[in-house]
């Protein structure tokens, strides 16, 4: 009996049968599939290599993938200003107040941030709970 006899006998067990079908190739995955699949893969307690499996995919092509968003990303960032130009300057002392009164008004300013976004000023104080000041923010750019 030669190797490629495919007639079943029956006193031999038959331990493995394969089918192949269709040719193989490389899959194509569209740019929405890649990108949901990275941003599985960036959710909290994710494992990579087991989002990897779940999709079929090698753990390196993953990586390659979130590497080429990190890279499209920053490409991104690049266009806009990375920076906003700071102001510096002192308060300007007011000749009706006491030397006293002015000293005073100077400890109170000291360490004071004024931000102006589209025309509104914001002032943060000392002690200011950061989360607040960026919902602050977040807000003043909604409606700007």
């Amino acid at each position: 009996m030669s190797g490629l006899d495919l007639t079943l006998d029956p006193e031999r067990q038959l331990r493995r049968f394969e089918v192949i079908n269709g040719a193989g190739g490389r899959r194509h995955w569209s740019m929405d599939d890649k990108a949901r699949i990275v941003a599985e893969t960036l959710e909290p307690n994710a494992i990579i290599s087991e989002v990897a499996r779940r999709y079929g995919l090698r753990p390196q092509q993953v990586f390659a993938w979130r590497r080429e968003a990190r890279k499209q990303a920053t490409s991104v960032q690049q266009d806009s200003p990375a920076f906003v130009p700071a102001v510096v300057a002192a308060a300007e002392p007011v000749a009706s107040r006491s030397p006293k009164q002015q000293k005073r008004q100077a400890t109170r300013d000291a360490g004071v941030i004024e931000l102006e976004i589209d025309g509104v000023a914001m002032r943060v104080g000392r002690g200011a709970d950061a989360k607040t000041v960026a919902a602050v923010i977040r807000a003043l750019k909604a409606t700007s």
